[in-house]
C-alpha cells in the first residue's frame, strides 16, 4: 500500500456518473508514480473509509454538478466536500463519507481532496482531471 491514493468514484454504467471510472482507466494506462495507489472505488460508500486509513494523502476523482471552473473541473478540500452532506446514508455519497471520517477513523487522517468534472466530460477534461489528481497526490493542495 502506497502512502498516497487516487480513488476513482462513480458508476461506469451510468452516463454522467462515469467520470471516476474513466479517469481510473486513464490513470491505469498512464501508470503514475509507484507510491500512488490507483483504486476503482466505484459505489463502495462507507467501505472506502478503510482505503483511507494509514495514508498521507487521498485524492478522489468523481463527477460533480454545478461547481466546476471554465475547464469543467473543480478541486475541493475535505472540509469543503463534507460541508455538502445534507442527508445521511449510503446514497449520500462522498460528502457523507468525509463527514463520517472523524467519527469512524482515528487520526491522523490523510490530506483529502476531490477533483471533479462537471457533466459529461470529454477526453481533454478527463486527461486534465487525471493529471490534477496525480499532481495533488504527489504535492498536496496548494
Amino acid at each position: 500500500m502506497g502512502n498516497n491514493a487516487i480513488i476513482c468514484l462513480g458508476n461506469r454504467y451510468f452516463a454522467g456518473d462515469d467520470v471516476g471510472w474513466r479517469v481510473y482507466d486513464q490513470l491505469c494506462l498512464a501508470r503514475p508514480q509507484s507510491d500512488i495507489d490507483v483504486i476503482d472505488g466505484g459505489l463502495c460508500g462507507l467501505d472506502l473509509l478503510r482505503l483511507m486509513e494509514g495514508r498521507r494523502r487521498v485524492v478522489f476523482a468523481d463527477a460533480v454538478a454545478g461547481m466546476a471552473d471554465n475547464l469543467g473541473i473543480t478541486v475541493l478540500a475535505r472540509d469543503q466536500v463534507a460541508a455538502h452532506a445534507v442527508n445521511y446514508g449510503h446514497s449520500a455519497g462522498l460528502p457523507y463519507l468525509l463527514h463520517m471520517l472523524p467519527h469512524a477513523c482515528r487520526p491522523p487522517w490523510p490530506e483529502i481532496a476531490l477533483v471533479g468534472a462537471d457533466g459529461a466530460a470529454n477526453e481533454a477534461t478527463l486527461r486534465a482531471v487525471a493529471e490534477r489528481c496525480v499532481e495533488i497526490a504527489i504535492h498536496g493542495l496548494p
